[in-house]
Formats: structure tokens, C-alpha cells, sequence
């Protein structure tokens, strides 16, 4: 990768990070995009090199930890034995347990965006979310099969739609509940994933 490449995912990971600072200190509501562009040092014109807008931002975000995601998914697929799909399913029961958590930046984000899906430019960012983390789920489901861990007669696009229905009902009911108590453990969503994949 050459320098500028280099400079211009810096540049895009400073503005993710202050953008996700600003959203746990102040909430997506009252984070501006000037209070983003004031955080991450940058100029005007990076940012909007890179979006047009905060909800477009707000999505990036949502992406960007997908593939934090997806990045576990495919270091616990590289540990694990052949045939053996227990690494790569607690990975992403763990990344499920943590991004539906309402504390969580990326909940925090969803719920917002969710809350202006009658903005079409916000219904837009929301849906190309969407995409992206169903195309990454139908990607694990298949990793799996050819490592011999998930039956090939499973339809991989089918089960991860039914984990995206899964991952965002998890989102609302843990928005909803203003307690922990009642919360669903990790290992449950592991037990229901795993026996879905046999």
C-alpha cells in the first residue's frame, strides 16, 4: 500500500473513532458532525471526502464493526480444527452478545438510525448496512461448509437472513429492557446457532 493509501484510511479511522467517542459521550442526537470534524482534527473537506453526511458516517461505523466481526470469525475459522465449527460460532455469538448490547456504540447507532427510517437518505444507510451484513453472515455460513463444519445442503442465504432477524430482534429487546436482568447469555445464542448449523 502506498503512503496516500495509507494517510486515507488513517484519516477515515481518526474520523470513526471520534465520531464513536462523541456517540458514547453526548449520544448520535446531539453529535454533530462539526463536533466530529472539531474531534478528529481533521478538515471539512476529509470528511466529506469520505461522507456526505453524519447518518452516512453513523453507517460506516455500523460496517466497520462487522468486519471487527468478520475478522474474528476468520482467525477462530484458522484455529480451528477441521470439521469443527464450535471457534467460529462462539466468535460470532460473542459479536452478537456485544453489539446488541444497548450500551454499545453500534446499538446506540441502529436504534438511532432506525428511529428516521422515514428519512429515505437514513432508510438508504440502513439498508446498504443491512446488505453488508448479510452478504459477511452468508460468507461465514459458507466458509463453514467448505471447512466441512456446516452441512452443504443448508441454504447459506436462508440461515443468514434468519441470523439477521435474530441479531436485530436481539437490538430492540435489549433497547427495550432497562435492566440486564433476563438478558440472553452468550452461551444460549451459542446452543441456538450451533444447532441451527447441523
Amino acid at each position: 500500500m502506498n503512503d496516500s493509501g495509507h494517510t486515507a484510511s488513517s484519516s477515515l479511522q481518526q474520523i470513526l473513532d471520534a465520531a464513536e467517542q462523541l456517540i458514547k459521550e453526548k449520544g448520535c442526537r446531539q453529535t454533530t458532525l462539526q463536533d466530529i470534524i472539531t474531534s478528529s482534527g481533521l478538515s471539512k473537506g476529509a470528511i466529506y471526502h469520505y461522507v456526505s453526511g453524519k447518518d452516512e458516517l453513523f453507517g460506516m461505523i455500523l460496517k466497520s464493526k462487522m468486519e471487527t466481526m468478520n475478522a474474528r470469525f476468520v482467525q477462530a475459522v484458522t484455529q480451528s480444527a477441521e470439521r469443527d465449527a464450535r471457534m467460529p460460532v462462539q466468535s460470532i455469538s460473542e459479536g452478537m452478545t456485544s453489539s446488541t448490547d444497548k450500551e454499545q456504540v453500534s446499538n446506540k447507532i441502529f436504534t438511532y438510525l432506525l428511529s428516521q427510517v422515514d428519512n429515505p437518505k437514513v432508510a438508504d444507510v440502513l439498508r446498504e448496512v443491512y446488505q453488508y451484513s448479510l452478504q459477511t453472515a452468508t460468507a461465514w455460513i459458507t466458509t463453514g461448509q467448505q471447512k466441512g463444519a456446516i452441512p452443504p445442503e443448508i441454504d447459506a442465504g436462508h440461515m443468514a437472513s434468519m441470523y439477521m432477524v435474530f441479531t436485530y430482534g436481539l437490538r430492540v429487546r435489549n433497547t427495550i429492557m432497562q435492566d440486564t436482568e433476563g438478558a440472553i447469555p452468550t452461551e444460549d445464542i451459542f446452543g441456538l446457532l450451533i444447532h441451527s448449523l447441523k
